[in-house]
């Protein structure tokens, strides 16, 4: 399954464009799941639906998310469930768990009186992400495109499945578990069972879950679409981003201005900010094409409401240039001849002398200038770090990691046994060593134009003879 993961700064409109980007896959003949954990109703809002509804049933019984809603052909919108999913979980834990709770002379908790708790919709997503990969034949989806949090909790979030596995084989690593052949007789001489029975069997049904989720996050399928607002302030938020993605291994493929002003207004409050925008668009480019495309959305001039189509104006293809000659930062058409091109963004200014045009009526208006995700093999990705052999030259062995946007003062390096904790601004991850690197010692790193590059020295103790 393809799956797009749609984050960026706060406030940049992360919504509109993954439903958008939703429904570009969907023109293109691909069943596509539009899926949100925004819990205050902004998605229903903005697709012009009524509330996504829990399937009836019991929550065991059900997938983390609404009853999907068809919005268009081949396109299809839901919320995940974070109450009813966490209900149904803890449910389930108790019944597992009841010989414990009995010992303790606990009373098991009701269904009807459990409230999730904060952090939960992260655990909650990651569920849904799982079960949307799984879903049975005929049921599932080509595409699936994810409203995300914030870029700095999309990147804990998805950096979350490996640190939890990290932490369950090192509370309860394998060789604990060599004795559990002995659990079913002591259970049987107690008269009740063991308790550390079912916390194992719990803790290999987590592990299983992670990995699945992890190899998600780790396949060539899943990319990720940064949304800005272009502005001074959300490009430092931007940097951050990108290492931490980066850090993390996700994929990038592509960057959406978006919200972009007219330029050419005669209002001198409008023309400052539109100057204002394409400065920052002008970074934009200069840091991230042509490895990652730019990809530019006008301002519509209100916010998008339900799907819109070609007859109520929302046609990408049609109207003229809304930023006027030259394109919205100068030098030509930027989209390309014949390529998508941004709807029309609707009122002209009233200041610049042209004619009042209808706003586009939805998201119809979007689509086309998004575009659609291009196909991906659905396999792991891979690994983005290399060891370079230095030793005929130099004496060292090179580990080299990509991280573009990081910053020197928030770098930092620990090593730890056979493993190294790099630390972005306020990201880290535990990377373990090459099999190569495990017998050197670190003499050193840097970090030359995105790459951090770690310098490791044969330890004379370790390192094989020669002969």
């Amino acid at each position: 399954m393809r799956t797009v993961l749609v984050t960026g700064t706060g406030g940049a409109g992360r919504t509109t464009v993954a439903a958008a980007t939703a429904l570009a896959a969907a023109r293109e003949g691909q069943r596509t799941l539009l899926l949100t954990a925004d819990p205050d109703g902004t998605p229903e809002a903005l697709l012009g639906i009524g509330p996504l509804r829990s399937a009836p049933g019991r929550s065991a019984d059900r997938l983390p998310w609404s009853v999907p809603v068809e919005l268009a052909p081949g396109l299809w919108a839901a919320r995940v469930v974070t109450d009813e999913w966490f209900r149904g979980e803890l449910t389930a834990l108790q019944d597992r768990g009841h010989g414990l709770l009995d010992m303790l002379g606990a009373t098991p908790l009701d269904g009807e009186e459990l409230t999730a708790l904060p952090g939960v919709e992260t655990i909650a997503l990651l569920r849904a992400l799982r079960a949307a990969q799984t879903a049975p034949p005929g049921a599932g989806w080509d595409v699936l495109v994810v409203d995300m949090p914030p870029a700095p909790d999309t990147v804990a979030l998805l950096a979350l499945p490996e640190q939890l596995r990290r932490y369950l084989r090192r509370l309860m690593p394998a060789e604990r578990q060599a004795a559990r052949a002995l659990r079913p007789m002591l259970a049987q001489l107690a008269g009740v069972p063991m308790p550390a029975q079912k916390l194992y069997e719990t803790a290999e049904r987590w592990e299983r879950e992670l990995a699945a989720v992890q190899g998600v996050m780790e396949s060539e399928a899943t990319t990720v679409r940064l949304v800005v607002d272009p502005g001074p302030l959300a490009d430092r938020a931007l940097r951050t981003a990108r290492a931490g993605l980066a850090l993390h291994g996700c994929r990038v493929e592509a960057v959406i201005a978006n919200r972009l002003l007219p330029t050419g207004s005669s209002d001198p409050w409008l023309a400052a900010l539109s100057g204002q925008q394409q400065a920052a668009l002008k970074e934009l480019y200069e840091q991230w094409a042509p490895a990652v495309p730019v990809l530019e959305l006008p301002h519509l001039g209100r916010d998008p409401h339900g799907i819109g189509d070609a007859q109520s104006g929302g046609d990408a293809q049609g109207g003229g240039d809304p930023y006027g000659a030259g394109g919205p930062h100068g030098g030509g058409d930027p989209y390309g001849a014949g390529g998508p091109r941004p709807a029309d963004p609707g009122p002209v200014d009233p200041g610049s002398g042209g004619d009042a045009r209808p706003a586009p009526a939805g998201l119809a208006a979007l689509a086309s200038a998004v575009g659609a995700p291009g196909a991906r093999p659905d396999r792991p990705a891979p690994d983005p770090w290399t060891v370079e052999d230095r030793l005929a030259d130099d004496g060292v062995l090179l580990w080299r990691l990509p991280l573009p946007g990081a910053d020197r003062d928030g770098l930092g390096l620990v090593r730890r046994g056979d493993e190294l904790i790099v630390t972005v601004g306020p990201f880290h991850r535990v990377l373990p060593l090459p099999s190569a690197l495990r017998r050197c010692t670190v003499s050193g790193a840097g970090l030359r134009e995105g790459w951090l590059q770690v310098r490791f020295t044969p330890d004379p103790d370790l390192w094989p003879k020669r002969l």
